[in-house]
This record gives structure tokens, sequence and C-alpha cells, in this order.
């Protein structure tokens, strides 16, 4: 359950530890004095864990995003300093680096970090390798969970990569790289439209630990998606949420605790609720978060440290209002929109994008994932706009929504 123009910031920011014996030393000539007014503040204890899937490891119920961000060196500190103890990164992410600089400089801190990267492999022969690439990156010799990185059809319009989650060669890899200690578990991260089938596929196969997959704390008893989440659950795979809300933090969710009695009555802002309210389905052991500041930090371990479980009709409550806000990410979508539509366009991708160009600030990033989908996924010109909103979880404004993705995106 988180770049301007490949340079914003991503929730993610420096803080020197020292109470527990670990001290980070600032990269040479970049401390500012927020910097090392940043370094003074003690280690506060860990947030709360959960222990994740039948590994029994306890994890932060909230990790840290760290996808581009040139402010991290400051925000790993931060995040640490304040509890979290759980970094997520990846190759595409650009932020191996400076964990590994973190890492190295904080010995004492690498006992304590459930530390998670991830790459794309096409075979299980080169995920082996890409394992050993992402370890030299991170200047470590073993991290705690290797994800294949997004899996959907980006690995094939044929979707072969169904079959991934519960082939023996892929198993045999799984079990070679957990034998060899280069890394404890192994698992997949998706935002796929098929996720529930890569789910259901996972749950089938039973060898894969763990999963990172876009989630929505109001989903429906009966929905698909839901029933493959009580699948993994079942079987013991480890469940981490991902993409489970757009702009955090911005303006259109102010209003929203004047609407639901649960936060007016803690004292919470409308992101704190749903992180309150995804922590609620105990299946799920860690949010991902990408933190783009201090004060997200703040405001997010702030939130897991008051956390009690929400009640359904509050949760209900909470989602009518987020929904009322016009969101543009719909963590629902598995492709129903577009097929109520009539189209072959990829609807909920093409608003996801204008999500993380608008609302995230990743921009050339955007602009580069909107070129690089084929002309039919993003030419929506033929939809039923009128029948994919009203077949949309979220109920997206697909009419307002997708010129935006035009002007902003091409």
């Amino acid at each position: 359950m988180s770049v301007s123009d490949q340079n914003a910031l991503d929730r993610r920011e420096w803080m020197k530890v020292s109470a527990a014996g670990v001290a980070a030393t600032a990269v040479a000539g970049s401390a500012s004095a927020q910097d090392k007014a940043d370094e003074v503040q003690k280690v506060s204890d860990p947030v709360p864990t959960r222990p994740l899937g039948r590994s029994g490891i306890p994890v932060s119920m909230l990790n840290l995003g760290t996808w581009r961000n040139p402010g991290l060196d400051r925000l790993l500190r931060f995040s640490y300093a304040n509890g979290v103890r759980y970094l997520d990164t990846a190759k595409s992410y650009g932020s191996e680096p400076a964990i590994g600089r973190w890492l190295k400089d904080n010995p004492d801190a690498r006992k304590n970090i459930f530390l998670v990267t991830k790459d794309h492999p096409n075979t299980p022969d080169q995920l082996i390798k890409q394992l050993d690439e992402r370890l030299a990156a991170l200047q470590t010799d073993y991290v705690d969970l290797f994800f294949i990185h997004g899996i959907g059809d980006s690995y094939g319009k044929d979707y072969k990569s169904l079959d991934w989650p519960k082939s023996k060669e892929w198993k045999d890899a799984f079990e070679k790289i957990k034998k060899s200690g280069k890394a404890k578990l192994v698992g997949f991260s998706c935002h796929d439209q098929k996720r529930t089938e890569f789910l259901e596929s996972a749950a089938q196969g039973g060898f894969v630990d763990a999963i990172m997959v876009q989630y929505s704390p109001w989903l429906d008893k009966d929905a698909p998606l839901n029933r493959a989440l009580d699948a993994c659950h079942k079987a013991g795979i480890g469940l981490i949420s991902m993409k489970q809300v757009a702009g955090t933090g911005d303006n259109i969710l102010n209003d929203v605790p004047k609407h639901v009695p649960y936060l007016k009555e803690k004292k919470l802002s409308a992101y704190q609720g749903l992180l309150h309210a995804i922590w609620s389905d105990e299946r799920i052991s860690s949010v991902c978060v990408s933190m783009r500041n201090t004060d997200q930090i703040r405001e997010n371990t702030a939130a897991i440290k008051s956390y009690e479980p929400m009640k359904l009709t509050d949760i209900h409550q909470l989602r009518d209002a987020v929904l009322a806000c016009g969101k543009t990410l719909c963590a629902d979508c598995t492709g129903q929109c577009a097929t109520a539509g009539g189209t072959k366009a990829k609807l909920g991708d093409l608003t996801r994008l204008l999500t993380y160009h608008e609302d995230f600030g990743y921009r050339s990033e955007a602009k580069r994932m909107f070129r690089e989908m084929d002309a039919e996924s993003r030419d929506w010109a033929d939809a039923d706009l009128a029948a994919a909103e009203a077949a949309c979880p979220n109920k997206l404004k697909f009419s307002s929504l997708l010129p935006r993705v035009n002007q902003c995106l091409s």
C-alpha cells in the first residue's frame, strides 16, 4: 500500500541515527542545515510488525518504497530513526546505490533491516544471475526478499508467465536462490490486470514466499481478487500491499475527514485512515508507501503507532468519502472497465500513468511508460466511456481523465 522529470522527491529523506548505536555518515558536501537538524533526532522504537506468511519473519507493517529519489540519503536515515525497518527497492528504481552506501556506513542497521529488491528476468537462470547484480549494487551479501518485478503482460502478451508461479523450473530456481543464502525469500510483485490469476497460480504452486500486489482496502468479499488473496493467505504466502491509493497528501483528500467520524474521532488524515483500513486486513503483512519527504514519514509512522482495527462500517464510510473526491487510480482494476466499454485500450493503466504524472510527480517516467505502450492499448477513441465508468469499482471519470492522459503524456 510509494520523480518530477525523474528528479522529484519520492517519500524518503535522510536521518542520522544515534540512540541505538547506529550512526549514519552524511554524504560529503551534501548536508544542509535541515540535514544537520534532522541528524540529532533519537532513534524511536521500531514500528509494529507482522509475520510475513509462512516464513514467520516479522516485518514492519509500514515500509519505505524508494523509487527514483535524489533525496533518498536523508530519507533513509529519517525513516530508520522513526522506526521503519523495511526498505523496498529494485534495479529500475535508481535507489540501490544510496541504500548500499547507507548499509555500508551502518553495518549494525543491516541486521535490523528487512531489505527487498526486484529485477525483470525472462528465464529462471536469469533470475539467479540478476540477484548477484542486485547484491553488488546494494553492497551486501544477501537480501531478505527478492522479487520478479511487475509480473504481467510486459513479460509477454501471451501471458505464459501465468504458469511461472507453479512451474517446476521456477520452483527449482527459487529453491536454489534460498539455499545459496543470497535471498531468504523469493516471490513476485504484480499490478497487472490479471493479478487475480497470478495470485491463484501462486497459491496452486505452493513455492512462492511473498507477493507484493496492488490492493484496495474495500474489496468486495466475493470479488475474484479477494478470493485469490484468501487462497494465498491460506497457502502461507506473505502479502504486501502497494499502489493502494493515488495522490498521498494531495488537496482533494483534505475534506475527507469531515465526512468520516472515525477520522475525526482519531484525529487522522484521510491517508492515515486509508492505512488503518489496509492494516485492518490481517492478511496484509506490510504496506509499501513511497514517502517523498519527512512530513510524510512522520504522518505515516504516526499512523502505524496509533493503529487500531477499523470496523467495516468505518471502512465503508471512508471508501465513500474517498471515491467522492474523484480519484485517478483504481486499485481494484482488473480490466473490467475496458471490457464494459468495448475497447482494447487499457483504461486502468492509462489513468495509473496519469496518476504518476499528476499526483506523484513522475513526469518523465510516466511519459516513457506511455510511449512504450502499444498503439492499441493507448487508443481509447472507440470506448463507451459511460459504460466503462459504470463498471469501474472506483467510478473513475474516464470522460474527463482520458483527454488529460493524451494532453499530459503524448
